[in-house]
């Protein structure tokens, strides 16, 4: 019997001053979705008020603890030890890809020097997360879609969105308009995969929607085919022509 393909091997690294301890349940089930998380890290200064939520949690997703005492104020050691121990891993040659988390723009260089050795990045970050850094990741995924979705009735129930559904229908229009379509139908799988190599930020849950099916649909600027056992399409929903009325009589 064939054997089963092989999960991507994953480094996943955690600056401890940049992340919250809340995201954890979710930043693991999320990196599950892309690989195993061989190497699990944390950086930081756990006797800093600011670390010490992440020692409840690290026994549960068996993360190793790299301790790093602010021997001097304004220089991060944390910093300089993660990218030291990147670095090392990059080199040891063993891993698939790396999982960065942090909404820290000083590592944008090293996701791009990641990137360069032909390895793949992938960004958990804040959305304050500077562009730069978001850009320099293959994907970047907001920390605040991690979050635990609080417990409400479900009559009451509303999709949390971090921006609003516009905005994700002007990209996702933009990215239509790139592709090349004689009748401007175009395939939604097409349009995902040019979402990923443009956007590496794009997630349908940022605007309040599991998946990017469900976005299309709740924008409602999108026309949509689906026939039974074919390939969802979508186009840009044609604007309806306003007849002019003749000037009225004096």
């Amino acid at each position: 019997m064939p054997s089963e393909p092989r999960s991507l091997r994953l480094a996943v690294l955690i600056d401890a001053d940049n992340a919250s301890a809340k995201i954890a349940d979710g930043l693991f089930e999320e990196i599950a979705k892309i690989g195993e998380a061989s190497v699990r890290r944390i950086y930081g200064d756990f006797s800093s008020p600011r670390s010490k939520g992440w020692i409840d949690v690290l026994a549960k997703h068996a993360i190793i603890p790299q301790q790093q005492f602010a021997y001097t104020i304004g220089k991060n050691a944390s910093d300089i030890t993660l990218v030291i121990d990147a670095m090392d891993l990059l080199h040891g040659g063993r891993l698939d890809g790396f999982c960065l988390v942090s909404s820290d723009s000083d590592f944008t260089r090293l996701a791009a020097r990641i990137r360069e050795q032909g390895v793949d990045v992938f960004g958990f970050g804040e959305q304050k997360t500077p562009e730069s850094f978001r850009q320099a990741c293959r994907r970047f995924i907001y920390t605040e879609n991690l979050l635990p979705t609080p417990t409400v009735a479900a009559d009451s129930a509303a999709p949390r969105s971090l921006q609003p559904v516009a905005a994700a229908t002007k990209i996702i229009s933009g990215i239509i308009a790139q592709m090349e379509s004689d009748d401007g139908w175009v395939a939604l799988g097409q349009v995902g995969s040019q979402l990923s190599n443009l956007a590496s930020d794009f997630d349908p849950r940022t605007y309040g929607f599991r998946k990017l099916s469900d976005l299309v649909r709740g924008a409602n600027a999108f026309d949509i085919q689906h026939p039974t056992g074919g390939t969802l399409r979508i186009r840009v929903r044609p604007k309806p022509n306003k007849q002019k009325l003749p000037p009225a009589k004096k």
